[in-house]
């Protein structure tokens, strides 16, 4: 109790001040970067890096892939496509908070072999319903600009869409929506 005003709650001794800021502290640097800016960056593919929903090499596969880090996780979650990334976070029982999501820049990479240039996910545009097949075949090809979005689906076909504007229902991954070519 406090002796000093009379209160009725239990003081607050300096032990348990230390415990309470250590647990603070170790609390706050789960899931930061080690640059201490709290910023989560994109780590790269190497050669057995795999994907979480099904464990295929995302380095032998064409198409855009996407990774999502989670809060106390060191690693992320990597996905051989960027619908797969869209169907986990989109989905309602997804409960883990994510701390950084991102997809690669297919403006700047080679669609066969993509490596590094990784961006935001939420402020990337996506082409939807496009020609060009992914791992797992029809998929959402990634682009920082949108002049290079617009190009790609002039190109190849596609809608183009902002991160927000993509619904769950069209990142079904058992086909529906998917393989509609009408897109």
């Amino acid at each position: 109790m406090c002796i000093h005003h009379g209160c009725k709650h239990p003081a607050l001794d300096r032990r348990r001040f230390l415990i309470a800021s250590a647990a603070a502290g170790l609390l706050a640097a789960c899931g930061g970067s080690s640059d201490g800016s709290g910023a989560v960056a994109a780590l790269e593919i190497d050669r057995s890096t795999s994907c979480a929903l099904d464990g295929m090499l995302l380095a032998d596969y064409p198409g855009p892939k996407a990774q999502v880090h989670y809060s106390g996780l060191a690693q992320p979650d990597w996905f051989c496509d960027t619908l797969e990334m869209f169907n986990v976070y989109l989905n309602p029982e997804q409960a883990r908070l994510v701390t950084g999501m991102f997809v690669q820049d297919m403006g700047k990479t080679d669609w066969d072999k993509p490596v590094a240039n990784w961006i935001d996910a939420k402020t990337a545009i996506y082409v939807f319903g496009s020609k060009r097949l992914g791992s797992m075949g029809p998929t959402a090809a990634s682009f920082s600009s949108e002049a290079d979005a617009q190009a790609f689906a002039a190109q190849h076909g596609g809608k183009v869409l902002k991160f927000d504007e993509v619904k769950p229902d069209m990142v079904i991954l058992d086909g529906g929506a998917l393989h509609d070519q009408s897109m």
